[in-house]
């Protein structure tokens, strides 16, 4: 048995954030931070396209095995509620795994990363806020 950790993937069929990015992008996306970061990389599961489905990413959680984790395309497919995050986080934290965003370069291992993660969640929550830039003349 590796001691290696490995990272199996998770891609989404669905748009996430208004846009859509087609499946064998973000398959290329997680394999490139996989081989930057030194983690073997295990074939992508992809989501049901209904929305606020999660049923291949929880499948993938108990599957599981201490050290391994799930390399997402990006941290935004996960659900939007933050009490539903935490439930994921806690999960995989107490499993022993670990969960990566490739497109954001990001992971969690344990309970002190969740926050770093969290706070992008508050950004992107308010990003809509913002003015729009003004084209000046």
């Amino acid at each position: 048995m590796s001691d290696v950790c490995k990272l199996r993937g998770y891609v989404s069929s669905r748009p996430f954030l208004g846009e859509r990015v087609p499946q064998h992008v973000q398959n290329l996306v997680i394999r490139d931070y996989c081989g930057k970061a030194g983690f073997p990389y295990l074939l992508s599961s992809t989501e049901y396209a209904m929305p606020g489905c999660f049923i291949i990413l929880r499948q993938l959680m108990n599957e599981l095995t201490r050290g391994n984790g799930i390399a997402t395309y990006s941290l935004f497919m996960l659900p939007k509620a933050a009490y539903q995050r935490l439930q994921i986080y806690t999960s995989i934290i107490n499993s022993g795994a670990s969960l990566h965003a490739a497109l954001e370069g990001l992971s969690i291992y344990t309970s002190d990363d969740i926050e770093r993660v969290e706070d992008l969640w508050s950004v992107q929550k308010i990003m809509h806020l913002c003015p729009q830039s003004v084209i000046m003349k």
